[in-house]
């Protein structure tokens, strides 16, 4: 069985300290890059992760701290694992959601540019999974009817993803999937572009999942309060959380995709701004506003008119009086008369009672 290419497909696996994106480090990297020819490049790298590798990952792949005191650290290897993926598309187990994140994680720390927009993913556990649910030992047994040798190394694992990427085209060659929707497709056919489609079902932005497309294409965030509402909308609602992710523990890769969804969400807002009519200002001391075109009844309203002399005053001038600022409230009241009685006329009596009053000594 051949599989059609258009391309080289780089199938991979890594092993590392863990299976934190963003805090482990890969210890051993191997890449079968198949031609469209069907000849075939292999590589391994063993790699020291700067790192003590935790026993129980150590368990798992046998490689231990000794294995790798001595191997470069992935930042003096990057540009060459780049170079030798060249423009492949990328296959894996389970590489969607942990080979690919892990290797674009190591890629941003070192600074080395490598591009994954325009390739297509395969994952083969996802079509495993979807087909008939089971791991990557029992896959090999199921479809290969072959034990793994010398499981768990880098170069084993990613052989064995090979070989049951190839029986598993050659099994499900028109084979019926029904979906969530339950429209019934022929998904796992030898052509790569349909495999990505069909290993990607859950349209992951990240590949660590934190966010996806919604059936419109649109991003989601896919954890957390915000799961399931659109990444602009959340920045419209609550700025704030986009600073909050880019300080936290995500990975690299999805700290760049959120940077950049936050870019054009900004670049929008701005242009918003940019495009509303400004607002006239209010008129402070008597200032006019912007000059507006004026009517013609306006211009004849506003033409000067002749001086006119005024007519002299024909009244004569008041006289000018002092203003009394005494007790106003006194001026005020209405005058009135201490005692209305008439007055009584002099009489001899009034006389000697004031002649009593002035007289001397």
């Amino acid at each position: 069985m051949k599989l059609n290419l258009k391309r080289p497909l780089a199938f991979f696996d890594i092993e590392s300290t863990g299976t934190n994106v963003g805090s482990d480090r890969i210890v051993e990297l191997s890449v079968i890059k198949l031609n469209p020819d069907q000849t075939e490049e292999v590589k391994t790298w063993r790699i020291n992760p700067g790192m003590p590798i935790p026993l129980e990952s150590s368990l798992v792949h046998g490689i231990y701290d000794e294995h790798v005191k001595d191997e470069p650290a992935f930042e003096k290897l990057a540009a060459s694992v780049a170079e030798f993926i060249g423009d492949a598309d990328l296959a894996g187990y389970n590489s969607n959601k942990f080979d690919i994140p892990m290797l674009m994680e190591e890629f941003l720390r070192a600074n080395v540019q490598f591009d994954l927009e325009n390739r297509f993913f395969v994952d083969v556990q996802n079509i495993f999974h979807q087909m008939e649910q089971r791991t990557l030992k029992a896959a090999y047994l199921f479809y290969c009817k072959k034990q793994i040798e010398n499981a768990h190394s880098a170069e084993a694992d990613t052989r064995a993803t090979m070989e049951v990427l190839l029986a598993q085209i050659e099994r499900y060659e028109g084979a019926d999937w029904e979906d969530k929707a339950g429209k019934v497709s022929k998904p796992v056919v030898n052509d790569v572009e349909a495999l990505h489609k069909f290993t990607n079902l859950s349209r992951p932005l990240d590949f660590a999942g934190r966010m996806v497309y919604n059936e419109k294409g649109e991003e989601v965030f896919n954890f957390g309060k915000h799961k399931g509402k659109k990444v602009e909308e959340v920045f419209n609602m609550e700025p704030s959380y986009y600073s909050w992710m880019m300080q936290g523990d995500f990975p690299l890769y999805t700290k760049r995709k959120l940077e950049e969804i936050y870019t054009r969400w900004n670049a929008k807002r701005t242009a918003e701004r940019m495009a509303k009519p400004a607002q006239p200002r209010p008129v402070e001391n008597g200032a006019r506003p912007a000059e507006q075109p004026k009517t013609d009844s306006q211009q004849k309203a506003e033409q000067p008119r002749a001086f006119q002399p005024k007519p002299a005053p024909n009244q004569p001038k008041k006289e000018f009086h002092r203003h009394d600022n005494r007790n106003n409230n006194q001026q005020n009241r209405p005058f009135k008369k201490q005692d209305d009685t008439p007055a009584r006329p002099v009489d001899d009596d009034m006389l000697s009672m004031l002649k009593e009053k002035f007289k001397k000594g």
